[in-house]
């Protein structure tokens, strides 16, 4: 298996007429979510400066923040002073995927609550983010709007994909309930295996919304997906490209037709991997469920009942901080 790529230049710029460059990217667009659901994203507009920048400042805070710095802006559980259970730093092994705990380092960051409150205490997933330091904070909002608009773009070309209005998604995601995570993989030596045994970089699993944007820097060999024949496949960068995923949302969505594909993340290198993955979601309150003409191309039956996205992301959130018994 091999990743193909989706040119996504045609749809950058909301409103414009079909046009045949439309739809080749909208059908290969359309194969990518069917048979893989991971692909190179190509013609996305954001320039390398701009990567490199965000790549550069997660690297360096990472690497020279003290303990103490780093405890400041550390997640807390929901209830207890700025935490809301998501928001913030997470050490080593912090966090946590079907059970086991993940060998790297992250900032978690996520859209504001449209019901959030002024003060805390917090409930899960309502507090503010808690930013290293503003030029940290400037830089990131920057990088984020600049993705929400390209997530917007693949939302059009999907639409076009499943012979819908290009902008029939835009009630569902206006606005966005992104993630952001900023990560640091320290090498996994064989005694950091030891010290967290069972655990990888980052444990093999689907995301849980729309599109994932992930920005990584040029380590290879670690970003694994799941193929059809259960072994795992490098998706290395590419220079100039974003690697994209299907998340949940959208294999909901189509009934199945696009694929929420597994994977992990297994650092054996010996240098400090640094990724970044902005997490295209639905609004906080967007009622998913089959699209009739999927339900019509996968057997005529809905495979999945509908679903608040919210409500979808809290019960996942939930289990991001706890290991299984020993």
């Amino acid at each position: 298996m091999t990743l193909p790529f989706v040119d996504v230049s045609p749809f950058l710029e909301k409103g414009t007429p079909p046009s045949s460059a439309k739809e080749a990217s909208a059908k290969s667009l359309f194969d990518a979510c069917r048979d893989v659901g991971f692909f190179y994203l190509k013609g996305h507009g954001i320039p390398k400066e701009t990567c490199e920048l965000v790549l550069d400042t997660v690297r360096q805070w990472m690497l020279t923040a003290t303990d103490e710095e780093k405890a400041v802006i550390a997640r807390k559980d929901a209830g207890f002073g700025d935490g809301d259970g998501a928001r913030g730093y997470q050490k080593i092994g912090e966090n946590v995927t079907l059970g086991k705990s993940d060998f790297h380092e992250a900032i978690d960051l996520y859209a504001a609550h449209p019901s959030a409150p002024r003060s805390p205490p917090y409930q899960p997933l309502h507090g503010p983010n808690l930013w290293p330091n503003p030029s940290f904070s400037k830089i990131f909002t920057t990088y984020i709007d600049q993705v929400l608009l390209l997530g917007a773009a693949l939302m059009r070309c999907m639409a076009v994909a499943l012979s819908l209005p290009e902008d029939h998604f835009e009630p569902f995601i206006s606005p966005s309930f992104w993630v952001c995570r900023a990560i640091g993989y320290p090498p996994l030596t064989p005694e950091a295996m030891e010290a967290n045994p069972g655990g990888v970089g980052c444990g093999a699993h689907s995301d849980y919304g729309c599109w994932t944007f992930l920005l990584t820097d040029e380590t290879k060999g670690a970003l694994k997906v799941e193929g059809k024949d259960g072994g795992w496949v490098d998706a290395n960068p590419v220079e100039g490209c974003y690697v994209v995923n299907v998340g949940d949302m959208l294999m909901q969505w189509t009934n199945g037709l696009f694929k929420s594909t597994v994977h992990q993340v297994v650092h054996l290198g010996s240098n400090y991997r640094v990724s970044v993955p902005v997490f295209f979601e639905p609004s906080w309150d967007a009622k998913i469920s089959p699209l009739e003409t999927c339900v019509a191309k996968t057997g005529g039956m809905p495979l999945y009942g509908g679903v608040t996205y919210g409500e979808y992301l809290l019960g996942k959130v939930a289990s991001n901080f706890y290991t299984e018994e020993k």
